[in-house]
């Protein structure tokens, strides 16, 4: 992980997958609603796995890494 922007993940726990995007940011604490997640999409500040994402709906699967602002989250199933 040398080219990882952040130095620290937290992985969260959904029911199940895929789960978009923007509900992820949200469920996950880096929003705090699902309206702001939708705006740092938009604005291209969401990283999926090393990658801008601007796609709201985007489908993650588990193992998926979201950025926002140097924090990750990781989806996992539980």
């Amino acid at each position: 992980m040398a080219n990882d922007q952040t130095t620290k993940s937290q992985d969260i726990k959904v029911r199940a997958v895929p789960i978009e995007l923007c509900q992820f940011i949200k469920f996950g604490g880096l929003a705090e609603s699902g309206g702001a997640a939708k705006q740092l999409i938009a604005e291209g500040g969401v990283w999926v796995n090393g990658a801008v994402e601007t796609r709201k709906r985007k489908q993650l699967a588990a193992g998926d890494r979201v950025t926002i602002e140097g924090r990750t989250i990781v989806v996992r199933v539980g």
